[in-house]
């Protein structure tokens, strides 16, 4: 970032927001990204918070980050470094200086750095700063003091009054980036509707945090701005990949003539997905909070035989758990999708953090065969399409659809422009009609796309029974035949096969004769874009091929991957993509870049690891 003493309109900022848990650093950063949205800033969030409920009080591992990258063009990534750290106390100081550029400014509260709050943060010394070796600008503002002192009068008990501090460190950069007051102002009165002293109390402080940065002439005498140069038109709102993902289940059931069903049991970091379509039984939204991972999933089996548009979400742990009931779907022929928002493992591992390592699960994590079709989002955004898209195939191919997204874009956010839903496919289930009467049988199968027709229970004349026994292809009783078995096997996985026929073809961005195709999935998409542009830049010769539909993979997979000498690919991972391609794909040869940090992947050590490729 430039020298805070020079105002100047910027392209591009990144600001990360850190402090304890309950210093509302999460709440703080969504409002300014929200805020960013509203005015036409492109944006890209990472919400980066501890697994602890509340860890003690100023410690190490108790600090919870936000980051926001906000620019006046597109943005990919959140950032690997950021150039503007609110600190609220030593121990969101010593974890988070690291996120930091070289340039950054760096404001923290000072009423927060005692000699106990540094014993906590475990600094030996008095001087942070200089046992850091920190060269950047730092900043102290007394955050907390001023809290206090402005709402002395409040009639709020001092632990309500402490909690507002936020509102000040939000408010120091509403100020330093020149953002509207006005529309916070509305975001805390919605957020707090039911609380209005509440809300009264945090207008108040972001108020004084204004004038802070006003009176900060010392360090801080300019506001900066970022404008938008290039916005298609349009309503837009900041959203997250949940809320993304809640939004596309729903167009499709609207777009389907359905009612949508959710059985879920709540896990982090997919329960925001039962709380928000909680909120819309006006849209004939139905929502059931099961007892456990497995009444969740049985519960959508039921709602799907009784004709809804019939969803489940979890994370990897709750795939585990629903898999048998996932099986009945697979048998049965019925349109199910399972939401996957993947976090860290094996068990309980990183439940607050993001990571790809559920892909071989939901490809092959059955038993029997039991192929699946699998969609991975690309962004927050893209679940609202990634979700539409896992509906209509459930739907119109009578299976059970994974859709993975991941904790990354789960919770993270961007600019999201609301879509017109007469710009989306027609969503068509293979209902069966009254001209079958008489000679239907519950696998009758469309001769084309083998997709067996839908009886929605209570039809005139459409009388059957389903179940978890394999069934007889010609009259739909229960079979134990060996050649029976077999038939039904081959239809199952070609029915699955043949969907690549219906989906689009696998784009790469770049070159045809580039010198390494990089090669990913789901929620890394915008990483490995910034990565590959950046080395374009370079003239390096680059290109770049993301995969949203895993299976069937698109028809044209093996020809993109064919076309190129060099092949990475790159997952959050030990290689479970790439082992999955070498299946699929007779003959290819690929490199490897993987990490498994629960963590994003930091562009600049992508660039370096696919230079080297290329010099190799």
């Amino acid at each position: 970032m430039a020298e805070l003493n020079k105002k100047e309109e910027l392209g591009q900022v990144i600001i990360r927001f850190s402090g304890d848990s309950g210093d509302g650093m999460q709440l703080a950063g969504n409002i300014f990204s929200t805020i960013s949205a509203i005015v036409g800033n492109d944006i890209c969030t990472f919400p980066d918070y501890p697994a602890d409920i509340r860890a003690p009080q100023g410690v190490l591992t108790g600090v919870s980050g936000f980051q926001v990258h906000i620019g006046a063009d597109k943005v990919y990534t959140p950032g690997d470094k950021c150039d503007v750290l609110i600190a609220m106390n030593p121990a969101a100081l010593k974890t988070q200086y690291k996120h930091c550029k070289p340039t950054a400014a760096i404001i923290i509260d000072s009423d927060s750095f005692t000699a106990k709050d540094l014993e906590k943060a475990e600094f030996k010394t008095d001087d942070p700063i200089a046992e850091l070796g920190i060269t950047c600008e730092v900043v102290p503002c007394p955050i907390t003091s001023m809290c206090i002192e402005t709402l002395k009068d409040s009639g709020l008990d001092n632990k309500s009054v402490v909690r507002c501090k936020n509102m000040l460190a939000l408010c120091l950069v509403c100020w330093l980036f020149d953002r509207d007051l006005s529309l916070a102002e509305n975001m805390l009165k919605a957020k707090f509707a039911k609380k209005p002293e509440i809300a009264e109390a945090n207008i108040k402080v972001l108020h004084a945090g204004y004038n802070m940065g006003h009176n900060t002439h010392a360090s801080i005498s300019h506001t900066y701005s970022i404008e938008s140069k290039q916005k298609a038109k349009g309503k837009y709102m900041d959203i997250n990949g949940n809320k993304a993902t809640a939004y596309g289940l729903m167009a499709a059931a609207e777009k389907a003539e359905m009612n949508l069903f959710l059985g879920s049991y709540p896990i982090t970091p997919a329960t925001d997905i039962l709380h928000e379509l909680a909120k819309h039984k006006s849209m004939g939204v139905i929502t059931m909070q099961a007892e456990d991972e497995i009444a969740g999933c049985a519960s959508a089996v039921g709602a799907a035989y009784a004709g809804a548009l019939a969803c489940t979400s979890t994370s990897g742990p709750g795939i585990c758990l629903k898999s048998e009931a996932i099986n009945l779907a697979v048998i049965t022929e019925l349109p199910l999708v399972i939401i996957d928002v993947q976090r860290g493992g094996p068990s309980t591992g990183l439940p607050t953090k993001s990571e790809q390592t559920d892909l071989l699960q939901v490809l092959f994590g059955r038993n029997g065969e039991s192929p699946i079709p699998v969609i991975a989002a690309t962004s927050p955004t893209d679940c609202f399409d990634s979700a539409y898209w896992a509906c209509k195939i459930a739907v119109e191919h009578m299976t059970p659809v994974i859709l993975l997204t991941d904790a990354f874009i789960a919770n993270g956010s961007a600019a999201f422009k609301l879509p017109n839903l007469n710009d989306y496919p027609a969503i068509k289930p293979n209902y069966t009609t009254p001209e079958m009467i008489g000679n239907w049988t519950p696998y009758k199968r469309d001769p084309e796309t083998l997709v067996r027709y839908w009886a929605v229970p209570g039809t005139p004349g459409f009388m059957h029974r389903i179940g978890g026994l394999e069934k007889s292809n010609a009259t739909g009783t229960i079979s134990n035949d060996p050649d029976n078995h077999h038939l039904m096997v081959e239809q199952r996985a070609k029915k699955v096969a043949l969907i690549a026929e219906r989906i689009p073809e696998l784009n790469v961005e770049g070159a045809d004769d580039a010198d390494l195709l990089v090669v990913g999935f789901g929620g890394t998409y915008g990483h490995l874009r910034e990565a590959v542009q950046q080395m374009n830049e370079e003239g390096k010769k680059v290109a770049h091929a993301h995969l949203n539909f895993i299976n069937p993979l698109p028809r044209n997979t093996k020809e993109v991957l064919s076309r190129y000498k060099n092949v990475v690919v790159a997952e959050q991972n030990m290689g479970q993509l790439a082992a999955y391609l070498r299946m699929n794909i007779e003959g290819i040869k690929l490199h490897q870049f993987n990490e498994v940090k629960g963590q994003p992947f930091n562009v600049a050590t992508l660039v370096e690891a696919f230079d080297k490729i290329i010099s190799e």
